[in-house]
């Protein structure tokens, strides 16, 4: 038997757990790279697709489209099969995935595509938060939950400026290829690695018990509109719009617009696990929460309405935006103690499944409001929007964080601890 060591996780972890807990965290990573590519890409998709801002914005959110609504069936998979086999499988559709999408000749091929990316990447967080469910001592759940968060945003910033360097030396489509082998690297080292721990059912062992719970229960859907609000920037703008706006209102290059636009995942991955290990230190969940809607609020509107930001400052507004995003994790953690054991996976799978749903909601509608205010401006194209009609559809992101704040306030406090047996 492997001996355990000992580390800050938990009083005993073998090797094997962390080793486990790391590929699934790489996972995460790797579903963000895929979940952002587009993007840097998105000048050569509406040229090669010859679609406006709306259809690219419901082309990229077929992937979310797809990821949110696996969340629930995820999680009650996961309660019942464990990480180890569906991690891995999910994996091999996505090398058939990123295939598809390499090979599109329009937009309706691609958008299935994404579909299927969105689809089998889709396992990776719910998966990776049950590998450390089952592996780490609870109490140190919040700050495992964190960690996985920041190497999500690490993905982030590998799908921004170093992806769009690798379709600069190539092309996007052998960009994309590249993608799709790393997939199958991963599901390999998973099955050899990852072993499932105790699953759960409900006492009378009914499959639909947990989903039932969750669908039900005030704490969820309060985490789950909070998730919502806070997610909703980072898929929107550095995850398909601020490239585009930082080349067309600030007039910067694609490759440094997208190392801009990443400011705002590296502000969301320093904070993630700060969040969770402070929240678990004074055992309080609610303020973090609200403080975070909070400072999102207040960056999103110095970007939205103050004009000619110099380049310095707009590197700290996109940072310390995701800085009050990253507190979105203690929703996991809050969903987590207010909900029984046998549940947990569906629970977790609502708001998984309603923080991806912000990409799948806001990229189109976004797009949607870019259309309808485009001055009629093409270059190579590309139909390239002005400040007005961006400030116009950061709003719409402004509105569902009025509401997160709103919810934030409704939430109950655990103070860390397990509410519900």
């Amino acid at each position: 038997m492997q001996a355990p060591v000992r580390t800050s996780l938990s009083p005993a972890v073998s090797v094997r757990a962390l080793f486990a807990f790391a590929l699934g965290c790489t996972f995460f990573g790797y579903a963000f790279m895929q979940r952002v590519a587009p993007s840097v890409i998105v000048d050569e998709l509406m040229r090669d697709f010859m679609v406006g801002g709306a259809i690219l914005g419901n082309l990229s959110a077929f992937y979310f489209y797809a990821y949110a609504g696996f969340q629930i069936p995820v999680g009650i998979m996961m309660d019942r099969f464990g990480p180890r086999r569906l991690l891995s499988l999910s994996l091999l559709l996505c090398v058939l995935g990123s295939f598809l999408f390499a090979t599109a000749d329009g937009a309706v091929p691609a958008a299935i595509a994404r579909a299927i990316i969105g689809a089998s990447v889709a396992f990776g967080y719910v998966g990776t938060m049950t590998i450390a469910a089952q592996q780490f001592s609870p109490a140190r759940f919040a700050l495992c939950v964190g960690i996985l968060q920041a190497v999500g945003m690490a993905g982030a910033v590998a799908g921004q400026a170093p992806f769009r360097l690798l379709v600069d030396a190539f092309d996007w489509r052998e960009a994309v290829m590249w993608m799709g082998g790393g997939a199958l690297v991963l599901a390999i080292a998973i099955w050899f690695t990852v072993r499932d721990g105790a699953r759960h059912v409900s006492q009378d062992g009914r499959l639909l018990d947990g989903i039932r719970y969750a669908l039900r229960s005030r704490e969820t859907w309060l985490n789950a509109l909070i998730g919502m609000s806070l997610t909703a920037p980072m898929l929107a703008l550095p995850g398909l719009w601020a490239v585009p706006y930082l080349t067309s209102v600030y007039e910067m290059d694609r490759t440094a617009a997208a190392g801009l636009a990443s400011m705002l995942f590296i502000g969301w991955g320093v904070t993630a696990p700060l969040a969770g290990f402070f929240s678990d230190l004074i055992g309080r969940r609610k303020p973090i929460v609200i403080g975070g809607v909070a400072i999102t609020i207040i960056m999103l509107s110095v970007i939205s309405f103050v004009p000619d930001i110099p380049i310095p400052y707009l590197y700290v507004a996109f940072v310390v935006m995701g800085m009050g995003g990253g507190v979105m994790i203690l929703n996991f953690a809050l969903c987590r103690e207010t909900t029984p054991l046998w549940a947990r996976g569906a629970a977790l799978g609502v708001v998984n499944g309603s923080v991806t749903a912000s990409g799948a909601l806001f990229q189109p509608l976004l797009g949607w409001i870019l259309d309808r205010n485009w001055d009629g401006t093409l270059v190579d194209g590309a139909r390239i929007y002005d400040a007005q009609a961006y400030t116009l559809a950061f709003t719409a992101l402004l509105a569902t964080l009025a509401l997160g704040f709103v919810a934030a306030v409704s939430l109950k406090e655990t103070f860390g601890r397990q509410l519900v047996e």
